[in-house]
This record gives C-alpha cells, structure tokens and sequence, in this order.
C-alpha cells in the first residue's frame, strides 16, 4: 500500500515496500549478470552490468513519470499506443517479407537470433511485442470493466460479445507477432488475457470450453509428434520438433538441439547446496546473462541461490496479489491481475525450462535476466500498479521541525 509521505511541505504518495522489491530485484539481477561474466561469449559482464543498471534507472524514472499522469489520463490515450506498436509491427513484417524474398531487409530492422522482432538504433534496441502486451493488458481490462458495467446480469449472450470484443483487440497483434516468429511471447499474452477472463466472472462453460479447445490441440500435437512427425515438421516447422525431441530427451543431441537444456542441468545439478563460488565457469552455459541466468547463478551458488531467486520473484508476486486485492476500481484491479499473469507466466517458464520441466521458449527470468525492452515494459506497468496501490491511513513527515519537539522525522 502506498504511505503517504510529507517532505518540506509537499505531499507525496509512495509504496515503499513496492519499491524496495524492486530495488532488491535490480541488485540481484546486477548481481546475477556479474557473476555470469565468464560464461558470457560476446562482450563483457561488466558491460552487460553497466547496461542493465541503466535500464533499471531509466525504468525507475520511467515509472515515475507515468505516475505523474493519472490512470484516467493514460486510459484515455492507450489506443494511440496501440495503434503506434501495430504500425511498427506491419513494418517487422514487411521488414521479414524482404528478408525471406530477397535476403535483405528494411532500415532499423535487422535479422536477430532468426527472427525481426526489434528496432536497432545506436547503442539501444526496441522489441514492440514487448510494449504491446502491456497495452493489451490496459485495453481488455479497459473491455472487461466497461462490459461488467453496461451488463451486470452477464448471460451467455452478454459473454460472447465480451470474447468477440476481446478478439479484435487481440487477434491482429498475435498474428503479427507470431509471423516474426515470435511464439513464446504470444503463449505469454494469451495467458495474461486467460487470466483476466477467468477473473473476470465469464461463465463457466467458455472456461471449460477453452480448456477443451487446448486438449484437442495437445492431444493432436501428441499424436502427430509420435505418428506424423514429417507432418507435424512441416506445420510448425523442424526446429520447432527438434526443441520438443531435445526437451523429452536431453542427451539425444548434446552438442546441437540438446545442448542448451543440458549443460543447464549438468550445471544446477553438479553445484550442489552452495554452489560453484562466484564467477564460476566449470560448465559452460550458453545465454548465461538472458535466457538462462537461473542457470548461471545456480552454478554459483547451488540450491541455496537458486531458492533466493525463486524467493524473492514470490515474494514480488504475492505483493502484487495483495494490492490487487485491496483496489476498489475494477479497471485498474484487472489490469494489475493481468500484470501478475504475465510476471507469473514468465517466471514458471522460464525456471520450468532451465529444470527441465517444460520445453525451452526462449523466454527470459523477468527484472533478472539481461534485458533493456522487458525492463521498460515492466516498469511501465509498474506505473499503473503504484497509481492503482491503495494509500495508507500512516503519514510520514520529513524535514519538518515541530514547534515543541526537535525532530526531523515523525509519524502519524
């Protein structure tokens, strides 16, 4: 809950103890990426550190000049940031299209890691997708709240045009996304949205129906992974069979497919309760600073360090179920449910993959891994967060003298 804090005579209103997580959370990831620098193979750790903690300041200031403007004043304007991101996203789109024809690509567009999902300028980069999953959040929160208004006696009628208004705003970002290809971050924006359905009161059957919609499509994978494998190849492409074949059987390829999900266990599994030391390079650990730095920072300090990480991402989670527990105005509440979704989503990939429980995505430990767009991204949302956080009845005064008393620092 934010403290209301008085300092020289003005009034400010804080949630320290949101704040201070994520400062912890910024430490540690510094932390995490120092301690990865012998197991980084293009540039440097310290390099890395310098930038992440740049990232982190500007995401601080980033947040706090969203909190300046009032939720009202951003709802208002988040279709013109919807409408901006999906401009940029035709322009990866046609940027690929070029690529795929004629080996080139369009200004500021470049190939990265086999896919155009980013805008490169000197010394920075740009991911949209990053930024438009939060916007997505703000707008169906903005759907949700407004149907339950105008419907507060929802049947299976009201429902469904709630899901078809859902669809519009949700459908065109997805499948340009997934054309960059970009699958992982989709998963990610269609869990966040579950989210904030299920929340939402929707009637139970859609629930169960898109549970059984996910069936079908799981039991069909199965069956085409283990009876057409060349079909299911040419439908979402070998590498794609090649991750599942790596993520089911971790030593069929060691030194290709295998080789990521592998040396990450090999290194959680051989550093034992404490770990390795600081800076530990005994097994080499590819992405150590991004996609896998749950790894590294387990290769450092073992079990112990890998439960701090887990810990403190709990820790984060749980806050944020408190402050949206306590906010009244159901528009800011979904969108900080859909915020807990995403973090929640990310944070049981991410860690699921390294520890072999679910097939590698490429999705990054959020606020630890390296990561310039998904920190802005964050803190951004963060902003409607501290705006939404509900104010304490406890007052803080700084730097003020009572007439009575000679004190700096009250209480009431």
């Amino acid at each position: 809950m934010k403290q209301t804090i008085l300092f020289k005579n003005k009034i400010y209103k804080i949630d320290i103890g949101f704040i201070i997580i994520l400062v912890i959370m910024g430490l540690t990831s510094l932390f995490a990426i120092y301690n990865a620098s012998n197991l980084i193979k293009t540039g440097t750790g310290t390099s890395y550190m310098i930038r992440q903690a740049m990232w982190y300041i500007i995401g601080f200031f980033a947040m706090m000049f969203f909190c300046s403007f009032s939720n009202d004043f951003i709802y208002k304007y988040i279709k013109k940031a919807y409408y901006f991101l999906l401009v940029t996203l035709v322009y990866l789109l046609f940027s690929r299209i070029l690529y795929l024809t004629i080996h080139h690509t369009l200004p500021l567009a470049p190939v990265i890691n086999g896919a155009i999902s980013w805008f490169t300028i000197p010394f920075a980069s740009f991911q949209p997708s990053e930024f438009i999953k939060i916007v997505l959040i703000v707008m169906i929160a903005q759907i949700i709240a407004k149907h339950q208004d105008t419907y507060p006696d929802a049947n299976f009628k009201t429902d469904l045009q709630l899901l078809i208004e859902i669809a519009k705003v949700l459908i065109p970002p997805l499948i340009l996304i997934v054309l960059q290809p970009d699958t992982g971050l989709c998963i990610i924006i269609c869990f966040n949205i579950f989210i904030m359905l299920v929340c939402s009161g929707i009637r139970r059957g859609y629930i169960i129906g898109i549970f059984t919609l996910l069936g079908i499509v799981i039991i069909s994978f199965l069956f085409l992974y283990y009876k057409e494998p060349d079909l299911l190849a040419s439908l979402i492409s070998s590498y794609r069979v090649q991750r599942i074949d790596a993520w089911l059987d971790p030593e069929s390829n060691i030194l290709g497919s295998s080789n990521q999900l592998y040396t990450s266990l090999l290194s959680l599994g051989s550093a034992g309760l404490f770990g390795f030391g600081s800076q530990a390079n005994i097994i080499s650990i590819p992405e150590a600073q991004t996609d896998f730095i749950f790894a590294a920072f387990g290769q450092c300090f073992g079990f112990l360090g890998t439960i701090y990480i887990v810990l403190l991402c709990l820790i984060l989670d749980l806050y944020l179920c408190k402050i949206a527990y306590n906010i009244v105005q159901k528009r800011d509440r979904f969108v900080v449910l859909g915020v807990i979704g995403m973090l929640l989503y990310q944070q049981l990939q991410n860690i699921g993959m390294i520890v072999g429980l679910l097939p590698i995505t490429g999705i990054t430990l959020p606020l630890i891994s390296y990561g310039g767009s998904s920190i802005l991204s964050y803190f951004i949302a963060f902003s409607f967060v501290m705006n939404s956080s509900p104010v304490s009845k406890k007052t803080f005064t700084i730097g003020r003298k009572k007439q009575k008393k000679n004190t700096t620092l009250s209480y009431s």
